[in-house]
């Protein structure tokens, strides 16, 4: 095996120059040691740029005294990049998840990856280990590819195989890998997860992401039989089903037997059952999320979230108003993949009401999901011609196929009863059905 070249975070930041472009890894994938210590060249930079998704810690070079310094793009918001947008030094990169890597590299090159990988094996390869959403491309297309090689870091399998010989110098490190806690469920989630739960069918593929909702699905699911998994993200609570034996994939259409990802996030005990275990398959982004590859998956299962959904049933999933907040990740793309499906159904999941500052008198008060309209500046995240079921509390609703005054009925049905008589009415008054609307009720 030909010499690693090895190098120290120190001389790593010596690589960088002005006005380079830098990325990093996705969440866990992004490469702390050098993100941790990047502020330090402040001095003898002018401008940097960073391109990175779902920042996992609040490094020095996001505080306000070097805004001036660093520019972070990020193709999903977390709470450090929201920070920075409000100082003007974070933005927001809009797009599908599946076309994170070749949108961007059609109209960028990156000066620079870094990122973390898993120890060298005895063949000369690591891993990329957490994901490769769009890690591969980028190393693939850097000038500069730097890896902090960590021996906490799973080896996994898939398409994050890479030959040391292929990377230009790697760091020693040795920090844990980052974990997500799960959220705490409530008795919302789990009436939520239970009308979800019970329109999945045995040896239904599942894409199950991030949050409470997603959670409360899964934990209902152990009365299931031979389900498969075929996500854009590895969760803790897919992990489970899989060693309690409901995940098994001997009925998917698609990668039998394999449970399919882009990328991994949760606690040390996934992390454990992706380690070495070849029935886990880490593919390419473009790959992975692709709406026409996830269609390939027979009774393809889709499981999202919104923050709002309109009476026509278009979804506000990233935005509030016009403040961005998180990202459009791969929402469309497994909700048009699940639809293209053989037998498959996607679902937008939410509670019926959020709490929110009155304006006039200070005080918290509570209002509806389901919204007659959104809010100036929302951002659609999911249009209406794409939405399928949408569940709240109150029950599931399928829109597909429905006409505009089918859907208002249905959403005002699961929308929390204080709202339901006002949403008709201001149905009516924005002219989104006509006022003689119940002539059609019975027919």
């Amino acid at each position: 095996m030909t010499a690693i070249d090895y190098i120290t975070v120190e001389q790593a930041l010596d690589l960088i120059e002005d006005k380079m472009h830098i990325v990093t890894g996705l969440g866990a994938s992004e490469a702390q040691s050098i993100l941790s210590d990047i502020h330090t060249i402040s001095k003898r930079i002018n401008k940097l740029r960073i391109s990175n998704c779902l920042s996992m810690k609040i490094y020095e070079f996001m505080q306000p005294e070097y805004t001036e310094k660093f520019l972070l793009s990020s193709w999903f918001y977390s709470s450090p990049v929201k920070k920075m947008h409000k100082n003007g030094n974070g933005t927001y990169m809009p797009n599908n998840l599946h076309f994170a890597s070749t949108k961007f590299l059609a109209s960028n090159h990156p000066n620079i990856y870094i990122g973390s990988c898993s120890q060298v094996d005895e063949h000369g390869y690591v891993s990329l280990s957490m994901g490769n959403t769009y890690e591969r491309r980028m190393i693939d297309a850097a000038d500069i590819v730097i890896l902090e090689m960590n021996p906490n870091f799973p080896r996994t399998f898939g398409d994050v195989e890479l030959h040391h010989s292929l990377v230009d110098h790697f760091i020693k490190v040795d920090y844990d890998v980052p974990e997500l806690p799960s959220p705490e469920l409530d008795e919302k989630d789990f009436i939520i997860g239970k009308y979800i739960a019970d329109l999945i069918e045995d040896g239904s593929t599942l894409q199950l992401g991030i949050g409470g909702i997603p959670n409360a699905v899964a934990r209902q699911l152990y009365n299931k039989k031979d389900l498969g998994v075929h996500t854009e993200m590895l969760t803790s609570e897919i992990a489970k089903l899989a060693k309690a034996g409901v995940v098994t994939g001997q009925q998917k259409s698609l990668h039998r037997g394999k449970i399919v990802t882009t990328f991994i996030l949760g606690n040390k005990e996934l992390y454990d059952f992706v380690n070495n275990n070849p029935a886990v398959m880490v593919m390419d982004g473009h790959y992975t999320n692709h709406p026409q590859v996830i269609a390939q998956n027979d009774k393809q299962i889709s499981i999202n979230s919104a923050i709002v959904v309109d009476l026509t049933g278009q979804c506000a999933s990233e935005s509030m108003g016009s403040t961005q907040f998180s990202g459009t990740g791969g929402q469309v793309d497994t909700v048009r993949g699940s639809q293209d499906s053989m037998g498959g159904k996607s679902f937008i999941a939410l509670s019926s009401t959020y709490m929110a500052k009155n304006p006039e008198t200070g005080e918290k008060e509570e209002k509806s999901k389901i919204a007659a309209q959104l809010a100036q500046g929302s951002i659609v995240s999911l249009q209406r011609n794409d939405i399928d079921y949408v569940v709240t509390e109150y029950g599931a609703v399928q829109l597909k196929g429905k006409n505009i005054l089918e859907r208002v009925k249905l959403l005002i049905s699961i929308a929390h009863p204080d709202f339901r008589e006002q949403l008709l009415q201001d149905a009516i008054d924005y002219n989104i059905i006509g006022e003689n609307h119940e002539l059609f009720t019975e027919w």
